[in-house]
């Protein structure tokens, strides 16, 4: 079983980080083999290029060989787990264009050409984990609808199936928060991954 874990923050020395870091024990402990993707280290562009735009209903819509490294590896998960800050109420752009760059025709859907409908691709997926930090309280968030968390939780989803179970570990107020809250959700983060 594959667990598939997309990191998005600049610096390595980040509580992004170490919740990756967590969330990658809680998941080995659970048995899973685990491929980390650190989008900022590894120079991953978020920007979609004209090229792939163009050939983005074609039959091959992937150009970057590092974007259908990144496709294979989603492919053959099971758990995919997103570890990120909230930024302006939602995804940093480096993973909204992961998403935009990744999740093509061919990966995260397929156009059934006799009824012209979407069909999921992503149905081998099990598990959509959210794993986000936020500088606001809970009730702020909510209020702004946490653009984030519905486009992992829904909008992704749909590229899933029915069956694929969503789950959001959130902590707010993180410029407020003590070191002690941090250590606290970090250890839910490990825990809740190894629970899986």
């Amino acid at each position: 079983m594959l667990a598939l874990v997309v990191v998005a923050h600049p610096c390595g020395d980040s509580l992004t980080h170490a919740l990756a870091a967590r969330a990658e024990a809680g998941l080995r402990t659970a048995g899973y083999a685990v491929a980390l993707l650190d989008l900022y280290a590894l120079g991953f562009r978020a920007a979609m290029s004209e090229a792939e735009r163009t050939s983005y209903h074609e039959d091959q819509p992937i150009l970057d060989p590092m974007v259908a490294g990144h496709a294979n590896l989603i492919k053959q998960a099971t758990v995919v787990v997103f570890v990120y800050p909230t930024w302006w109420s939602g995804l940093p752009a480096i993973l909204k264009g992961w998403l935009e760059r990744v999740i093509v025709p061919g990966v995260g859907f397929h156009f059934d050409e006799r009824t012209g409908k979407v069909k999921p691709g992503l149905g081998h997926v099990r598990r959509l984990v959210g794993i986000s930090t936020y500088g606001s309280p809970r009730s702020a968030v909510r209020l702004i609808n946490d653009n984030g968390r519905r486009t992992i939780s829904r909008a992704l989803r749909l590229s899933c199936g029915v069956r694929t179970r969503t789950q959001w570990l959130g902590l707010y107020s993180v410029d407020n928060s003590t070191k002690s809250e941090r250590q606290d959700f970090a250890a839910s983060v490990e825990r809740t991954m190894a629970s899986l």
